[in-house]
This record gives structure tokens, sequence and C-alpha cells, in this order.
């Protein structure tokens, strides 16, 4: 099993920038992929970004949306010998409030789809963002 344990939330302005980060604990050798997804109550989970696990390529691209919405604002990275992964975000606006999660998936797939979050086995609490105007 794997525990997932966010922390780095919390309010803050407009214009400002967040580091998020995840905590990794238990059977972390058997991780293949993580990801950081967002969810607004009444609306579905949203992609931000994942990273592969053994060798930290990140990814933006949801295709589902067309594009890489989130690169250029969010950058995800993962420090495997500290088992954390980080979600740093730059210029806050009011539409990235949202309780973000960490997500993890020790399963192998073909061919692996990173923005959806039915291939992520855990995940963790969640850590609420608020971002005023």
């Amino acid at each position: 099993q794997v525990l997932l344990d966010e922390s780095g939330g919390g309010l803050v302005q407009a214009g400002d920038s967040l580091t998020l980060s995840c905590q990794v604990s238990g059977r972390t050798t058997e991780i293949k992929a993580m990801g950081w997804f967002r969810q607004v109550p009444g609306q579905l989970r949203e992609f931000v970004a994942a990273v592969d696990w053994s060798s930290g390529r990140p990814v933006y691209e949801d295709p589902m949306k067309g594009r890489d919405t989130m690169k250029g604002r969010f950058t995800i990275s993962a420090d495997i010998a500290k088992n954390t992964l980080s979600l740093q975000v730059n210029s806050l606006i009011p539409e990235d409030t949202a309780d973000y999660y960490c997500a993890a998936d020790e399963r192998s797939y073909v061919t692996r789809l990173y923005y959806n979050f039915n291939q992520y086995e855990y995940w963790g609490r969640g850590t609420q963002v608020t971002v005023s105007s």
C-alpha cells in the first residue's frame, strides 16, 4: 500500500506563487506514476500534471482539453530519494482555487493515460488552495 500526505495549501492572493508537497510512504518501490489533480466541489476532478516515477519525466498534456493547459504556470517535480512529489504554481489566479490531490499508481499499462484519474490507485486527502482576487 502507498500512503500520500499533501501539504502546502492555504489562502493566497492572485499573482502569488505556491508550492504543494506530497510525502509518499509505504510500498514506494512499486510506484510507476504519480500525479496532481484538483477538484472544485461539484465538479469533476481535473488533471494538473504527472510524472513517470522512475524517470521523473513530467507530463502536462491532457488530450481531453487539446493542449498543455497547465504547462507554464505549473511545474511538477519528483524527488525519488526523499519520496516527495512537488507542484509549484506561479501567477495564481482565482480559478486555481480548488482542493489539490496527490495520486500514485503501481500498475503497468501498455499506454498509460496520465491525465486519467481512473489510472491512479492511491490518493491523498488533499490540500486546499484558495486564491483571492
